[in-house]
């Protein structure tokens, strides 16, 4: 009995690439582009204290959205104030010795979105973020990087959240 010839191969992996890739373009799947945020210019009100947090969602309104950041509020369609930026370490919990197991990392956000008549498009919304960090004396160098990362990853998840607030604010007719 004949034994018959595989198909071509390079056909075959074609194909299946192809069915690997219909669920994919099913589900509405698509890398995420420019947001549209609601103003052409932009200007980030935030005190001396806040001015790495600034600098960073200038950055993110930079490179992710199409609008610009105006340099002074006259030359802004929109004005976001950043009303609180407060970051704290709290105990959560302690180990049968009194020292402490696990701390909670917390930060505050609030912010609203004026005009440069100072007329109120957005009320003062907040955010707030919580990482929880497990803490030993024997990791003390570890255990302060750990938190430095969850600091950073904290500051990240809060421009992002930032972006889809602005992003989801109407306009009204002018």
């Amino acid at each position: 009995m004949p034994v018959s010839a595989p198909a071509n191969p390079s056909r075959r992996s074609l194909l299946l690439a192809a069915a690997a890739a219909l669920p994919l373009a099913a589900c509405g799947f698509h890398l995420r582009g420019v947001r549209d945020l609601p103003f052409q210019t932009l200007y980030i009100n935030g005190s001396r204290t806040n001015t790495e947090l600034t600098a960073q969602i200038r950055r993110a309104i930079q490179t992710q959205s199409s609008t610009q950041v105006a340099d002074e509020p006259s030359a802004a369609d929109a004005i976001v104030d950043i009303t609180e930026n407060k970051v704290e370490k709290v105990i959560l919990s302690l180990n049968s010795a009194g020292r402490v197991r696990e701390y909670q990392l917390r930060q505050r956000f609030s912010f609203r979105v004026r005009d440069r008549n100072n007329v109120e498009i957005a009320p003062v919304a907040s955010i707030e973020l919580r990482r929880d960090l497990t803490y030993s004396d024997s990791e003390m160098l570890a255990k302060q990087q750990e938190e430095q990362v969850l600091y950073d990853e904290m500051q990240s998840d809060l421009i992002q959240q930032l972006l889809r607030r602005l992003q989801a604010i109407k306009r009204k007719p002018a």
